[in-house]
């Protein structure tokens, strides 16, 4: 038997050396050369928000934009007749902003991914700003060199502008240096350093260069993103879907388009993904408090003991399910407040008094019984509209940070209310003692608010694009959904929306790497092909997922 499968191992050999037929040999690929088919890609200019700027990893730095998708789409456009795209670069590969020559905490530099080995705590390794390396107190920090206030005073072909909402883009003091003075302010740095004016638009110094072809991206994304990342706080709210234009997303949306593609040019336009599916929306867990942490573990008896007393109340008040309980071998949901529960702050506070045991528990606290008052009142007040988290709780990526920590500014009230400093520490411990608040989790409830407003926002998009001709649609929605379900092949690699691992979203959770910048760019030469009649995909006239990083070196500046 094993000579006969030799003999027929041999004749395969020799079938293949002797045929002289080239068909089982590699043949060059040939491809069709690159057409146009009716745009017009002479003169591209676009306009959106931090993902057309490059932005990555918490800032926007020299080498990401280099790396932005339209300054990737620049490159194939070049091939058939387009001009030289000309992008506001800043100074460094540091990132952030100096605002009158003072670093500004609200444009700092960028994050990299630093690999802690003796870090314990529950959420392992993570993105730190730049210069920041925990446990290293003689690492001098990087400060960015770039100044937001000053006019580079040149037309940019990329008008990109991070932190820009629908109705910036209509706003004529946008790029005014005076409104950077303001609180809040008015004015956009980053316009700032690009606007022809202090009265300009962004829009208006789009349509100032006349494109021919434009890109207009994730109109719509900043308008959900901002309440999103505050947790729907209220400090940050979503744009309303209808008002006039430069008030109301959908008014201001169709005049953009409208001016967009008044003078002839034709364009490619995104939708708006949802938002919550970033991993700066998916990275931290409704449940981190392991009884392995040995901060947290050895705490859990007196937690429960303490928590049982409340717990007897709520039972008492018709809401056990409002019941705060730590497991000992589980790990267990953080504490959080929920504005959408019936505040039960004086009825806890009365059913405590009532008690005729409450004193005990006050004195087991090291207060005298005639604290009782006080500590009742903290404790209704506190716990007034408290829960557990659950899974369907989100919380934003910065929470991880804080998370068991000790709020300093809770320890300084409750001393001032006359408890001493140790129980005022054990009274302030982030999600665990003192319930998280509101800009650290997306209720159930907000997260429906920002998937009303997207899918208003697309409906909207979805009607500018089918009813004009000129206008290709990139499905970022979709794009997104795939990156965070199956992930997306992109020359081999498999692109997801995993947090550092995925290889799609940087550091910061919310804005792509360098190869996703790529990605989103075959995604609009896709749309453009299918819209204007262009071959770029055919052609192989697209970006390679080789030439675009997945991260940046922290030593790169």
């Amino acid at each position: 038997m094993n000579i006969k499968y030799i003999y027929l191992f041999v004749f395969v050999l020799g079938f293949f050396a002797c045929d002289e037929d080239d068909n089982f040999l590699p043949q060059e690929v040939i491809l069709p050369e690159l057409t146009t088919g009716s745009a017009d890609f002479s003169n591209y200019v676009a306009l959106g928000a931090s993902f057309t700027s490059g932005f990555t990893d918490g800032a926007l730095f020299k080498a990401a934009q280099e790396n932005s998708f339209p300054n990737i789409l620049s490159k194939e456009f070049a091939k058939i007749g387009g001009s030289d795209f000309t992008q506001p670069l800043m100074n460094d590969n540091i990132g952030g902003l100096l605002l009158g020559n003072i670093p500004n905490s609200r444009f700092g530099p960028r994050l990299y991914f630093y690999s802690d080995q003796d870090d314990t705590d529950d959420f392992g390794s993570g993105p730190y700003p730049l210069g920041v390396v925990p446990h290293e107190q003689d690492f001098t920090p990087e400060i960015p060199t770039t100044e937001g206030t000053s006019v580079l005073g040149d037309s940019f072909k990329n008008m990109g502008v991070p932190g820009a909402k629908s109705f910036h883009l209509l706003f004529d003091g946008y790029g005014n240096p005076t409104g950077l003075q303001t609180v809040p302010a008015t004015a956009n740095p980053y316009f700032v350093r690009m606007a022809s004016s202090s009265n300009a638009t962004m829009l208006g110094d789009a349509m100032a260069q006349s494109p021919t072809f434009f890109t207009l991206s994730e109109i719509g994304g900043n308008d959900v993103l901002g309440y999103a990342t505050s947790g729907g706080d209220g400090s940050n709210t979503i744009t309303p879907v209808a008002g006039p234009p430069g008030v109301g997303f959908n008014e201001t949306f169709g005049a953009i388009v409208t001016t967009l593609t008044s003078g002839g040019a034709k364009g490619a336009v995104t939708n708006v993904p949802y938002i919550t599916d970033l991993p700066h929306f998916t990275t931290v867990p409704y449940n981190p408090l392991t009884p392995s942490n040995p901060d947290f573990g050895p705490q859990i008896p007196t937690l429960n003991g303490i928590f049982g007393q409340l717990n007897q109340v709520y039972a008492f008040l018709n809401a056990p399910e409002r019941s705060i309980v730590f497991s000992e071998t589980e790990a267990s949901a953080v504490v959080i407040k929920d504005e959408t529960l019936t505040d039960l702050s004086a009825e806890i506070t009365t059913t405590l008094l009532a008690s005729p045991t409450f004193p005990v528990l006050v004195q087991s606290f090291g207060l005298p019984a005639q604290a009782a008052p006080l500590v009742a009142n903290l404790l209704g007040v506190t716990y007034g509209q408290t829960r557990q988290a659950t899974e369907d709780d989100i919380f934003v990526l910065p929470s991880s940070s804080v998370i068991g920590t000790v709020n300093t500014d809770n320890v300084q009230a409750l001393v001032l209310q006359g408890l001493s400093l140790e129980l005022a520490g054990q009274f302030s411990a982030e999600g665990i003692t003192l319930p998280l608040a509101d800009k650290w989790v997306l209720l159930p409830s907000e997260q429906e608010e920002i998937k009303i407003a997207t899918d208003a926002y697309n409906t909207t998009i979805a009607a500018v694009v089918n009813a004009n001709d000129a206008i290709a649609l990139v499905d970022l929605n979709a794009i997104l959904t795939e990156l965070s379900s199956m992930g997306i092949d992109f020359d081999g690699f498999n692109l997801n929306a995993d947090l550092v691992t995925g290889g799609a979203v940087g550091l910061d959770g919310i804005h792509l790497t360098a190869r996703g910048y790529a990605l989103m760019a075959n995604k609009f030469l896709e749309a453009i092909d299918d819209a204007f009649g262009s071959n770029f995909i055919e052609s192989g006239n697209i970006a390679k997922a080789n030439d675009y990083p997945t991260n940046y070196s922290p030593t790169l500046q």
